[in-house]
């Protein structure tokens, strides 16, 4: 006569176990397990960067600019039979890269401050415990975007421009203020939005961090104009020579003043800006709790 429980046994025998232990073998991946790498964290945040509509409105919108404002330019002049009086053609793309820079300004904040407004940088940052190579991964994934969208427009504008009035306004029109003009002023706007990406990741608030920087830009222009008073010229001339908007002329070989950055230096001074900004955000991230 058997139990029930010898019956409930033969029922459901126990699975084999290897001798002398009592839990099944432990399973193992076939999927090979490796560190996380640099290249690792770039393949994410590329895929962030290009999977977010903020990315599409605001460089879409950049691309517009340019080329509207650019087109419109050379066709009004070319209409009203304007002597540009020696200066180069691809100055008129002065403008539209202006106005542009402002919608580079905000995907660079966005790019970190977003997370920080939606949690997702709690996400992140589990994911990828090194805060320095999270930044990293952003940095290199926002300037080769913004670098190489601003220089591929910048040139179709230039190009434009130059069909247009028939390469009219000094033989500087071609040489190293085309190289400026398009090459150095992509590598200064992506530049200038990596110290927009710093800012985020120091303030943490996307509006904050955002008015900041549209007051770094436009503020001290604006102070410059109107500072009457003899006291204040060395101050106003100061404003006039580094505010960002002569320094973009100044790539474009037209400038507010007689003095200052000129050729290259406004992308040095910017390349330099943008090193201790993104420096102070490395510190600041790796200090503060998240």
């Amino acid at each position: 006569m058997t139990t029930p429980a010898a019956e409930q046994a033969h029922e459901h025998p126990q699975p084999n176990l290897p001798h002398g232990h009592g839990l099944p073998v432990s399973y193992e991946s076939p999927i090979p397990i490796r560190r996380a790498t640099l290249g690792d964290a770039i393949a994410s945040e590329w895929t962030k960067i290009r999977s977010v509509r903020s990315t599409l409105w605001t460089l879409g919108v950049m691309i517009v600019l340019m080329m509207a404002i650019g087109l419109m330019s050379a066709l009004l002049i070319s209409a009203a039979d304007t002597d540009l009086q020696g200066e180069p053609v691809v100055g008129l793309g002065f403008f539209g890269v202006l106005l542009g820079s402002i919608c580079v300004i905000t995907l660079g904040v966005l790019t970190i401050g977003s997370e920080y407004s939606t949690g997702m940088i709690r996400t992140t940052l589990t994911a990828c415990p090194s805060r320095a190579r999270v930044l990293t991964a952003k940095a290199i994934v926002f300037f080769l975007l913004t670098f190489v969208i601003t220089t591929v427009t910048a040139t179709v504008v230039a190009v434009i421009q130059t069909a247009i009035l028939g390469g009219g306004g000094g033989s500087e029109g071609t040489g190293s203020v085309w190289l400026r003009a398009t090459v150095g002023v992509g590598l200064y706007i992506a530049a200038l939005g990596l110290v927009s990406l710093a800012i985020g990741a120091i303030i943490r608030h996307s509006a904050g961090a955002i008015t900041i920087m549209i007051a770094v830009v436009l503020l001290p222009l604006v102070l410059a104009l109107f500072m009457f008073a003899e006291s204040l010229r060395g101050l106003q001339r100061f404003l006039f020579e580094y505010s960002i908007p002569n320094q973009l002329g100044a790539l474009y070989g037209s400038t507010v003043t007689e003095s200052g950055p000129s050729g290259w230096e406004p992308l040095l001074l910017m390349l330099g800006i943008a090193a201790v900004a993104m420096g102070g955000a490395y510190l600041l991230l790796d200090r503060r709790d998240v």
